[in-house]
C-alpha cells in the first residue's frame, strides 16, 4: 500500500533564508560523485537580480512526473511509497527525453556516464539539507511544503 500523495516528502527551499553559500551543492556532488564540483550537483543555485534572492532548481519529485512519462526506456520510476522519482542508470539510454520533458529542466545529462541523472533525495536522507546552515533547504511532507509556500505567498501579497 502506498502513502497518501501529500505525505510524500520533498525538498522545500526558502529563498529568504539562502545566503548563496552553495554548501548544499558541494554536499550533493560529494555524496553522489565523491568530488566537490558544482557541475555535478543535482541542485542548482542562481541569483535573481529582480528579487535580490538566490533561487534553486531542484527536482520536485512530482506527483505525476513528466520525466517518467517521457522516458522510452522506462528508466525512470516513482516509488509509490516514498514518492521519490529515480533514474535507473543501468536502463537509461541517454536520449535526454526526460531533460526536455521536465518543466524545470532538472534532469541533466552526465556526459562522463552517458546517462541523465537527477536528485534521488539521497534515498530519503538528503545530504543538501544536512549542510544547509540557514535552513533554507528543508525536507518536509508535500502537504507541509504547500502550506508553508502559501504562507510565504500570502505574506508577499500583504506587503503590496
Amino acid at each position: 500500500m502506498s502513502a497518501p500523495q501529500g505525505a510524500a516528502r520533498v525538498l522545500l527551499f526558502d529563498p529568504r533564508r539562502c545566503t548563496g553559500c552553495r554548501s548544499c551543492e558541494v554536499a550533493c556532488s560529494f555524496k553522489h560523485y565523491s568530488v566537490c564540483d558544482y557541475n555535478k550537483s543535482h541542485i542548482r543555485h542562481f541569483f535573481d537580480p529582480s528579487t535580490g534572492n538566490f533561487e534553486t532548481a531542484h527536482c520536485q519529485h512530482c506527483e505525476d512526473p513528466l520525466c517518467e512519462a517521457a522516458c522510452p526506456a522506462e528508466a525512470i520510476r516513482k516509488d509509490l511509497t516514498t514518492g521519490i522519482v529515480k533514474i535507473n542508470p543501468l536502463k537509461c539510454i541517454g536520449c535526454q527525453a526526460c531533460n526536455f520533458a521536465c518543466p524545470l529542466s532538472v534532469p541533466w545529462f552526465d556526459a562522463d556516464r552517458r546517462v541523465s541523472t537527477k536528485c534521488d533525495l539521497c534515498d530519503g536522507d538528503p545530504e543538501c539539507v544536512k549542510f544547509c546552515s540557514t535552513r533554507a533547504l528543508r525536507y518536509v511532507s508535500r502537504d507541509e511544503a504547500r502550506r508553508l509556500m502559501m504562507d510565504v505567498y500570502n505574506q508577499q501579497v500583504a506587503k503590496r
